[in-house]
């Protein structure tokens, strides 16, 4: 069961340039002792040299600045930056970068995907939110739509640790681990805030079905309403069936997806599921004003999520992922009206009976995706759950 911790003070973030990106930055400028960041991406283009000058900023003023990269995730987008910042003091280590050697085994789809930074042990931040530009989509159509949090309180100690105990274990295997590695830093418990808020990750070793586990709990326990907006979805069959369970017993369920064609089979794939979940009362609403990256949700507007976690295979069977999960009605509501809002203004819902009426090429592509998913599926022994 996740531990939720009362007294903590946290702010959600909308979007990377409107509101992360600076909350970013001035964390990073006020730190004292160090700075971790762990990111899936950290992209060589303007907003990752902003974050870059402040990592060097902190660096040359004696904080202890690491930060970890996920080794297939960044490689496109990288360029010469990470030489760069590790040439100018900040300590940098890949994250499985073997991957970069394309065999398909699945190990090697294990990869770091949750994005977090923890500031002096007393600031973090968890979301979805890539170190990328914005504004680096395909097609550049309008900036990435998408969520994190800004953290003080009591959940660092849940948080910070997890962060330390990765940079150890990455450092031991590559043999570079340093005696100050070793030191064990202060962490701030005090209390900051009034929301009560849990720290659920997943690894391959202790935490692998925390995530899962723990929406399926949210979405059996909720009464009235439930928000899930996700940038890639494919769930397995339990998740599936929770969800129709929870529409058949009267709670309004609502699925905020990507609209827009971002990777073909997955897009195809996950529409296959449409049709069953519209016939069990589930809303779907397609999200089409610019790419979604979001991966948050809202139970009952008294629980809520944000975090880095898709509902795939990826996220939920393979990838090392973090959410932070909030009790807290007055953060739930102000999260579920800016989903409300994209709804209303960025997004067309899918109406059960033009969903019967697709075109003959539309069904056979679904299908077609849908088979090679399965069979992706089934090879990384997710099929069944």
């Amino acid at each position: 069961m996740p531990i939720f911790r009362p007294g903590n003070r946290i702010t959600l973030l909308k979007s990377g340039a409107d509101q992360y990106f600076p909350a970013l930055e001035a964390a990073i400028d006020g730190a004292r002792r160090d700075v971790h960041i762990e990111t899936y991406i950290f992209a060589d283009d303007p907003t990752g040299r902003r974050i870059a000058e402040a990592l060097v900023r902190a660096a040359q003023r004696g904080v202890a600045v690491k930060v970890v990269v996920d080794g297939f995730g960044t490689r496109a987008y990288s360029g010469s930056l990470l030489t760069e910042l590790h040439g100018r003091g900040v300590e940098v280590t890949l994250y499985r970068v073997e991957a970069v050697r394309f065999r398909f085994r699945r190990n090697r789809l294990r990869r770091l995907h949750r994005k977090i930074t923890v500031v002096d042990g007393r600031i973090a931040f968890v979301g979805g939110i890539n170190i990328i530009d914005d504004m680096n989509t395909p097609r550049h159509v309008p900036p990435r739509f998408d969520y994190a949090v800004r953290i003080e309180g009591p959940l660092l100690l849940d948080i910070y640790p997890v962060v330390r105990r990765l940079w150890l274990m990455l450092r031991w295997v590559k043999l570079s681990y340093q005696m100050d590695d070793l030191d064990e830093p202060p962490m701030s418990s005090a209390t900051a805030g009034e929301c009560s808020a849990a720290f659920i990750y997943r690894d391959n070793l202790l935490h692998r079905r925390d995530i899962e586990e723990q929406y399926l709990s949210s979405i059996e326990d909720s009464r009235s309403e439930i928000i899930i907006a996700n940038a890639y979805f494919f769930p397995g069959t339990s998740f599936r069936r929770a969800l129709a369970n929870a529409a058949g017993r009267g709670v309004r369920v609502v699925l905020l997806l990507q609209g827009r064609v971002e990777y073909v089979l997955l897009h195809y794939a996950s529409r296959a599921l449409y049709g069953t979940l519209l016939n069990a009362g589930v809303e779907i609403i397609e999200y089409h004003k610019s790419f979604m990256h979001a991966k948050v949700a809202v139970f009952d507007e008294e629980l809520s999520t944000v975090g880095s976690s898709n509902i795939d295979p990826f996220s939920l069977f393979l990838s090392r992922e973090a959410n932070v999960w909030i009790r807290d009605r007055g953060f739930s509501q102000q999260l579920r009206a800016s989903l409300e809002g994209a709804m209303q203004h960025g997004a067309k819902p899918v109406e059960q009976m033009r969903w019967r009426d697709r075109s003959f090429v539309e069904r056979m592509m679904t299908w077609l995706c849908y088979g090679v998913a399965r069979l992706m599926m089934g090879f990384l022994g997710y099929a069944h759950r």
